[in-house]
This record gives C-alpha cells, structure tokens and sequence, in this order.
C-alpha cells in the first residue's frame, strides 16, 4: 500500500477509486465500503484511495476535546486499512484552514484536481467539507459535471444496530468489549512496549507483562479484569488482563492506567519488547482487596473463567 502524506505527491493513479473520511477503527461499515470499492477497480482496471486526515478534525476543532479518545492510533487505523486491500492512503493534513474550505471546493481543488476519480465511494451518512456541508446529492451533482460516479454504501447493521465509531466507543467506555468487537469486526487490541513494575504479581503466583499508556486521545476500555489474547513474536497466547489503577496495592496517584497481562503457560523475558493485546471479554470490573492474599485468591477464580472463556 502507498502512503502519500502530501496530496501533491499524487500522480498518475489509473481509474482511481476514491473514499474519504477518518475511519477510526477501520469497523465493519467502513470494511463494507472497502469491499465495494475493491470490486468497483477490479471492474475498471483501476486502484483504490482512501484520502483521510491528520490530525483528526476533532482534535483541530476542540470539538469535546475533554471527552476525545480515538479507537485506534493513526499507524494502527493504515495497518487495518493495509489489511483489508487499499491499494493508496492520501493524508491531508487538517488545519483550521483547511476546515473552512467549502465542500465543492474540497472536492474539486483536492479530490478531481489531484487523483482524477472514476468513482467515489461513500457511507450512507457521509458530510464533508466547511461546517459538513457536503453529502451525496451534492456529490452526485459534481459527479455529473466533472465526469465521475457515486456510489453509496448503506448502513452496516449489527443486532438491528447501525454500526458507527461512536457506538464503538461507547461500548470500549462501559467495559463492552464483546460488543465493540462485534461492530468493529475483529478484537479491540492494543500494542505497546512492555515495562517493568514492581514485580508483586509474580510473588502470588501471577506474573504479569505490563504495558503502561497514556489515556490522553487513546481510548482504553473500561478498568477490569478480560479475557484477552496476546500475539509476540509471531505466535499467539491465551491471557487475561487487569486494566486499571491497581487499587489493593495502591500505587497509582495519576490518570493513566496501566495493563497488567497474565499470560498463561509462558515463561519469557520479553522487557522491553512490544505484544499486542486483543481483548475478547469481560470476567469483573476492578475492585479493591483486602490484602494481597484475598487477591490471590480472586486472581485464581479469574484465571479459571478466563481459561474456560478462551477454551483452554
């Protein structure tokens, strides 16, 4: 896949297929409009451009930025596009002065001018442009004038609900990870560099790898205790995880939280290398213990339901 983080490096894409928009979490409804405008360029010869933006439009704008947590960082969302066959990436980076272009002028200046589209490809919801001013009648009617088709995908339903990154997050929020996974397509995870920490797991008989992340515009589902599965070094592990401030021990005074990840028959020095976490399901929220022993042994019960959950 080609990642272009200038538009005007673009040249020469033959019967380019086009979409645009942020795509936070690359979830079932965008793979839908990925699926279309992969059969759309097979048809014609042609490549497909996913044209996103960075930073997000959100964080430019302060829209909610108190509340703001995106389901994926801007590598991982080009790896899950990479994944479901995008030929081309264009980052546009987003300014306040590019958020007042208007949306015809988007389109023709950016879009036509540079990539040329045969088609553009767009969700059922789709806005654009100054204040989301553009949709798909305004579309349609450009695509009339300068020659080129639209075609809309509609909304992708999970149990009667219309997929979106909101509902995403919303779940991730609540601790809803089996939901999230469901509207996403694939297992909520997480990639970050393993830390040492103050080494009490392993004395109670649950060693653990811990990951450390900043709450700051990355999303991390709700403080409690999952099932998970980890993949290192190209294979992959059952585990279960604790997401939280570690409450009986009581050494977290800060806002981040911290991943602490059992994994089950592994015995490997991996500081300061990298795992993927993907969460599967939920076993309890965090509580606080009286002492580590009571832990020890909450710790057990969990580890029994998480292997029984995962099949092991």
């Amino acid at each position: 896949m080609m990642v272009f983080n200038d538009i005007a490096q673009v040249r020469n894409i033959p019967n380019a297929v086009v979409t645009i928009g942020t795509f936070d979490g690359v979830h079932i409804g965008h793979q839908a409009i990925f699926r279309k405008m992969r059969e759309l360029a097979e048809n014609i010869d042609g490549q497909t451009v996913v044209v996103t933006f960075s930073p997000h439009p959100r964080q430019v704008l302060n829209i909610d930025s108190s509340n703001l947590r995106f389901i994926c960082t801007e590598e991982e969302k080009l790896k899950r596009i990479e994944q479901f066959g995008i030929d081309n990436v264009v980052i546009i980076t987003f300014t306040k002065e590019f958020a007042r272009t208007p949306s015809e002028d988007f389109i023709k200046n950016f879009i036509i001018e540079r990539i040329k589209p045969n088609y553009i490809v767009v969700g059922y919801d789709h806005h654009f442009g100054k204040n989301r001013m553009g949709d798909f009648d305004q579309l349609t009617q450009l695509g009339q004038q300068f020659n080129f088709k639209v075609e809309r995908v509609e909304a992708q339903d999970v149990d009667e609900v219309a997929v979106s990154s909101t509902k995403i997050r919303h779940a991730l929020a609540i601790g809803d990870v089996a939901t999230a996974n469901r509207l996403l397509g694939y297992p909520y995870s997480v990639t970050a560099e393993v830390v040492r920490g103050n080494m009490i797991g392993r004395t109670i008989g649950f060693p653990t790898a811990n990951l450390e992340l900043q709450k700051e515009y990355r999303l991390i589902n709700n403080a409690g205790v999952y099932t998970c599965l980890v993949d290192y070094n190209e294979l992959t592990y059952k585990a279960m995880a604790n997401i939280g401030k570690r409450p009986t021990i009581g050494d977290r005074d800060d806002d981040n939280f911290i991943i602490e990840v059992n994994i089950f028959d592994f015995d490997q020095d991996i500081y300061g290398q990298h795992i993927t976490v993907r969460f599967i399901d939920r076993i309890r929220s965090e509580v606080k213990f009286n002492g580590l022993e009571e832990l020890k042994a909450q710790l057990n019960q969990d580890r029994e339901r998480a292997k029984m959950m995962l099949g092991v």
